[in-house]
């Protein structure tokens, strides 16, 4: 289910051992797809939808860190598979049973490296890079379901993204909350990750409230309501993608709206391939779809409309394809279950 990582000539991927009871890890040449090291290690437990990881890896610096769903985050440096250090969060911070795991991705932002356990302990999570050592915790609820972000604010660095129940920005610098907004309607899975669409304005979308784009203060919090909202676009666990002031996202279709005009619905794609999940890159009028039964679609936004460029079936026996793609240059990795391929897009 985790994105695939793909930097320093390497490509990524996360899975589970062949009785299910461990994650394997894959480091693989992103010239050839041959192995050059594998990493192994026991996480015994049984989520929703399987038990292989969730989180993208974070390749940075020469190092990979690697988060399972149950907890374990290690720290590998990426030519070798070297173990750097290893932690069990789960059980370091007591955090509570998770239906789907932990599904965060980890991030590095001003020489932190921020997870989100959750639980009253230690809802966010901050440590040295270099020796897993906890620099701040902050307590709070049970975690979300999306991967944190970055962003600069009068106050300092913050990080954004979900508790269980509400949006908010922790300060980078000691993990104090800085802001919380909770939406009109409860029951949000919390899964699509936000988007900063400029130093003014950050978007976010969920399944019971939708679309919506809320308005930085001077200070840097969000104010609590919304200045844009756009009820068709509520997916449950895809995130959309931002593009020339476009936001292009899938749910009973694929979506275009105008993030500079209240949301305003451009024009829908209605192709079954975008009922439901779907990955999507996007750079300039060109979008660029992975869908759930290993197709690539290439769409061109031609203003009040789009155009089909061209499909292209990777797997005919493929289904319930969620792991995302890596794009490196013109080369694009994909997953197809067991299967992982590279594509040269040029």
């Amino acid at each position: 289910m985790g994105g695939i990582a793909a930097a320093d000539g390497l490509v990524i991927v996360g899975g589970r051992d062949v009785l299910d009871d461990g994650d394997l890890w894959l480091a693989l040449a992103a010239d050839t797809g041959e192995e050059r090291w594998r990493f192994l290690y026991p996480a015994p437990g049984r989520l929703d939808y399987g038990n292989s990881p969730r989180a993208t890896p974070l390749v940075a610096d020469g190092v990979v860190f690697l988060f399972g769903a149950f907890g374990h985050l290690h720290a590998l440096e990426a030519p070798t598979g070297h173990i750097l250090w290893t932690k069990n969060l789960a059980q370091e911070f007591s955090i509570p049973k998770l239906d789907w795991g932990l599904t965060g991705s980890p991030l590095l932002v001003d020489g932190k490296l921020i997870v989100q356990p959750g639980g009253r302990s230690a809802c966010l999570v901050a440590m040295d890079p270099k020796s897993g050592k906890v620099l701040w915790k902050t307590s709070g609820g049970k975690p979300g379901h999306a991967s944190f972000i970055a962003a600069s604010a009068p106050g300092g660095m913050q990080v954004i993204g979900y508790d269980a129940d509400s949006l908010g920005g922790w300060s980078v610098a000691d993990g104090k909350r800085l802001w919380k907004v909770t939406p009109r309607l409860s029951g949000d899975f919390n899964v699509p990750t936000p988007i900063r669409l400029d130093e003014r304005r950050l978007f976010v979308c969920t399944e019971n409230n939708g679309a919506r784009i809320y308005a930085f203060t001077p200070q840097g919090s969000l104010r609590p309501e919304p200045t844009a909202t756009c009820e068709t676009l509520a997916p449950d666990s895809h995130t959309p993608v931002v593009s020339r002031g476009r936001v292009y996202g899938a749910a009973n279709g694929l979506h275009c709206l105008d993030a500079n005009n209240g949301l305003k619905e451009i024009w829908v794609n209605e192709d079954e391939a975008f009922q439901s999940y779907v990955s999507l890159i996007a750079c300039d009028h060109r979008i660029l779809a992975y869908t759930t039964a290993a197709e690539l679609i290439l769409l061109a936004d031609e203003g009040e409309t789009c155009r089909e460029v061209s499909r292209l079936k990777l797997a005919n026996a493929a289904k319930g394809v969620l792991s995302h793609p890596a794009l490196v240059g013109s080369r694009l990795f994909v997953r197809m279950g067991r299967q992982i391929a590279r594509l040269d897009l040029e």
